[in-house]
């Protein structure tokens, strides 16, 4: 069964990341019905939606439609499994094109898994300081 995820950060289109998507369908821009802080974080630059709504902002991003096979890999890049990484939720989205507010997944890391903070809050990710797997020295 298909499902709808949000992505702020480097899965956008034109971002490093972005190629877990190629087998997703694009289905539009939207913002998060919440407000929450965003942040650019760690000694990657990663961005990172915290889960405390009503703090930061409307976060805009996007919203595509994905196999569970996708779903399993960005499980995987996000970290998911892991005591640091990020954890997936559903929330309220709301799609810049229309005013139907809708569900989608999300990923967010919990302000006690964030390390260095390297940006005020913002609404839209447009850092390219992030580096991507590829090229860490881990």
């Amino acid at each position: 069964m298909p499902e709808i995820v949000f992505v702020y950060g480097t899965l956008k289109r034109g971002f490093p990341n972005h190629a877990f998507l190629a087998n997703a369908a694009f289905l539009g821009e939207a913002t998060t019905a919440e407000r929450y802080p965003m942040v650019v974080q760690g000694r990657f630059f990663s961005p990172a939606v915290i889960p405390e709504p009503g703090q930061g902002e409307r976060v805009r991003g996007e919203l595509w439609q994905v196999d569970a096979a996708t779903l399993a890999r960005l499980d995987e890049l996000e970290s998911v499994h892991l005591p640091s990484g990020y954890i997936r939720e559903k929330i309220k989205v709301e799609p810049i094109a229309g005013a139907r507010i809708t569900e989608a997944w999300v990923y967010f890391k919990p302000r006690e898994r964030v390390t260095v903070i390297h940006s005020e809050p913002h609404a839209d990710y447009q850092d390219r300081r992030y580096v991507p797997q590829a090229e860490r020295n881990d």
